[in-house]
């Protein structure tokens, strides 16, 4: 990119002259003198950080206790030490009156049978075929 309004600046006698890159920074610029009027020229000696070669022992940083994490309790099943002896499955369609009577289903099933414990019940939805295939709820009752 060509600077050609810039050619007026002192440094751009010569577009072809080969810019210095080593001119003048082991001197140490004035001070006073800098990019901002008025501002303090860079020092280049070595920065003095009270160090001054003593060799007394650094005092012990504090240590901040960091928080243990609460270990949870997993909550323990209730199920009983009896094996799984049966599986009872219950299905109906899935509309208000039909869900009514699959309740009603399940509790007449329970009275029926009270040495029955249940040990676990999963219910699932889906398609049961019949005359038509619709759309079911299915209960599984295992005791």
């Amino acid at each position: 990119m060509d600077n050609v309004g810039n050619s007026h600046l002192p440094g751009n006698d010569s577009i072809d002259k080969p810019i210095p890159f080593d001119d003048g920074l082991d001197k140490q610029a004035p001070s006073g003198s800098g990019p901002i009027s008025g501002s303090p020229g860079v020092s280049r000696a070595p920065l003095n950080l009270g160090g001054g070669g003593s060799t007394a022992t650094p005092k012990p940083v504090p240590r901040i206790a960091t928080p243990t994490p609460v270990a949870r309790k997993t909550p323990e099943r209730v199920m009983s030490s009896e094996r799984i002896t049966g599986v009872k499955t219950f299905f109906t369609k899935l509309h208000p009156g039909a869900l009514e009577f699959l309740d009603d289903q399940i509790n007449s099933w329970l009275k029926d049978n009270p040495t029955v414990h249940v040990k676990h019940v999963c219910t699932v939805t889906g398609e049961v075929q019949s005359k038509k295939t619709e759309p079911n709820i299915i209960v599984t009752v295992w005791f």
